[in-house]
C-alpha cells in the first residue's frame, strides 16, 4: 500500500484554502496535513508537518510566495511547489520567476470561477493530476530491455553517476567538448550514415527550467533548425520563447502558421495549438490547428512528432525531457524505428521522470543524460556528419 503524499496548502484566501483542502481530502493517495493563511506560517508548518508538495499563492501578506520559495530552496529543497498564477501578462511573468526559484508546477487561478461547486470541478480537474504527478511509482533503469529492431541491439547509455547534489537548473558554463563517460556509439540508421536535420523536442513539468538548461548551451551557429512542445497555456509560450531568448545565442521564438524553418532557430508551439510541419516544394513550413486534444494536450508532443517524423525520419534528433504523462512515447517510438537519435534526460535532474522515464523504461532512447549535458550530447550528434538540405 502506498503511502499518501503529504500536502500543505497555503493562500490567504478562506475559500481558496477550503476549495483546495476539499480536493486534496477527496482523494485516497493524498493527506491534508495542514493549511496557512501566509508565508510566515507556511514556514512553520513545514518545519512541524514535513510535508512533501505544498500549494502555494504567490500574492500574501507578511510573507509572499517568493520569500516561501526563496527560503524552502535553501532549507527543504526536496518539497515540491506548485504555485498559484493569474492568468493575464503580469501573472505569467511572476509565474516564471517563482519556477526560476524552484517551483515544480503552476496552475492558473481564475478568480471568476462563479459558486463553490464550479471552483471544487476546477480544481479537482486541474490540481488534483499535478499534485498526484509526485506521488506515482517512480520508474527506474533496473532491469531495462534494449530497444530491438530486425533483431538486433543497439547500445544505450544510461549515466547512473550523477548525484543528486548537482541537481541544478540554471545553465551550467558551456563546454565544448562531452565528458568521456557520455560518449556513445552512433544512434542506428537504416543507411548507417544518417545526418541530422532537425531537433525535435517534447517537455512538460519542470519544463522551462530545463528548456533554460539547456537551449542556452547550443551554439550560436547551430546548423539545423528547433521544434519544441512545452505543455503549458496561451500567453506562457510566447513569454517563455521571449525569456529564452534573451538568454540564448541562437533564435527562440513563439511558431506562427506558415513560417519557413530556419537553421538555429527554436520554434516553440503556441498555448492551445498543436504545431505540425508540412514540406511545400523545397521549404518545410509550419502549420497550427486546434485538432482535438492527445494524450489530454494540445499542443501535443505526439503530433509534432508525427509530423517530423513524416519529413525527416532518421535525419531527427528527438529530445525528450521532464514531464508529466507519457505524451510523446508515441512519437518516439515511430522516429526510433526510423532510424532517429533519441536523447532522453536522466531520473536525477527532471522534476517529473514519466516522459523520459516511459522512453528509457522501453529501450528507445539511444542516451540518457543530466540536462546539463543534453546540448552536449545533441551536438556531438550533428558534428559525426555534414547535413544534408530536408
Amino acid at each position: 500500500m502506498n503511502v499518501p503524499l503529504r500536502v500543505l496548502a497555503v493562500d490567504d484566501s478562506v475559500v481558496f484554502r477550503k476549495v483546495v483542502s476539499d480536493v486534496v481530502t477527496s482523494d485516497p493517495d493524498l493527506q491534508l496535513v495542514g493549511t496557512a493563511s501566509n508565508g510566515r506560517i507556511c514556514m512553520q508548518k513545514i518545519q512541524q508537518l514535513n510535508p512533501d508538495v505544498i500549494t502555494l499563492d504567490l500574492e500574501m501578506p507578511e510573507m509572499d510566495g517568493f520569500a516561501v520559495l526563496r527560503e524552502m530552496k535553501k532549507t527543504h529543497p526536496h518539497i515540491k511547489a506548485i504555485v498559484f498564477s493569474i492568468h493575464s501578462e503580469r501573472g505569467a511573468d511572476r509565474t516564471f520567476e517563482a519556477m526560476k526559484l524552484g517551483a515544480s508546477d503552476f496552475l492558473s487561478k481564475d478568480i471568476n470561477l462563479g459558486s463553490r461547486e464550479d471552483n471544487f470541478q476546477y480544481f479537482l480537474q486541474e490540481l488534483l493530476p499535478r499534485i498526484k504527478q509526485f506521488c506515482k511509482p517512480e520508474l527506474t533503469n533496473e532491469g531495462l530491455k534494449p530497444w530491438t529492431r530486425d533483431s538486433k541491439l543497439f547500445p544505450m547509455y544510461v549515466d547512473k553517476n550523477s548525484p543528486k547534489s548537482e541537481r541544478k537548473v540554471s545553465p551550467p558554463p558551456v563546454q565544448r567538448e562531452a565528458p568521456k563517460s557520455l560518449l556513445i556509439a552512433p544512434a542506428p540508421s537504416r543507411t548507417g550514415n544518417a545526418t541530422r536535420s532537425i531537433i525535435a523536442v517534447g517537455v512538460s513539468t519542470g519544463g522551462p527550467n530545463a528548456l533554460a538548461a539547456f537551449l542556452p548551451m547550443l551554439s550560436a551557429s547551430l546548423p539545423v533548425p528547433i521544434v519544441i512542445v512545452q505543455h503549458m497555456p496561451a500567453m506562457f509560450t510566447r513569454l517563455l520563447a521571449e525569456r529564452l531568448n534573451a538568454s540564448c545565442k541562437i533564435n527562440v521564438k513563439e511558431a506562427v502558421a506558415g513560417e519557413e524553418l530556419k537553421d538555429g532557430t527554436a520554434y516553440i508551439a503556441p498555448g492551445d495549438y498543436h504545431l505540425v510541419l508540412k514540406r511545400l516544394g523545397t521549404k518545410v513550413i509550419t502549420q497550427l490547428n486546434q485538432d482535438p486534444q492527445e494524450n489530454s494536450c494540445r499542443p501535443a508532443v505526439d503530433v509534432l512528432f508525427r509530423s517530423v517524423a513524416d519529413i525527416y525520419g532518421e535525419a531527427t534528433i528527438a529530445v525528450i525531457l521532464t514531464g508529466m504523462g507519457k505524451d510523446g512515447f508515441e512519437g518516439i517510438r515511430l522516429l526510433k524505428n526510423l532510424g532517429a537519435h533519441v536523447v532522453a534526460q536522466d531520473k536525477e535532474t527532471s522534476v517529473v521522470w514519466g516522459m523520459p522515464g516511459f522512453v528509457v523504461e522501453a529501450g528507445l532512447a539511444n542516451s540518457v543524460v543530466p540536462i546539463q549535458h543534453v546540448a552536449i550530447e545533441v551536438e556531438r550528434c550533428l558534428i559525426s556528419s555534414k547535413k544534408h538540405p530536408a
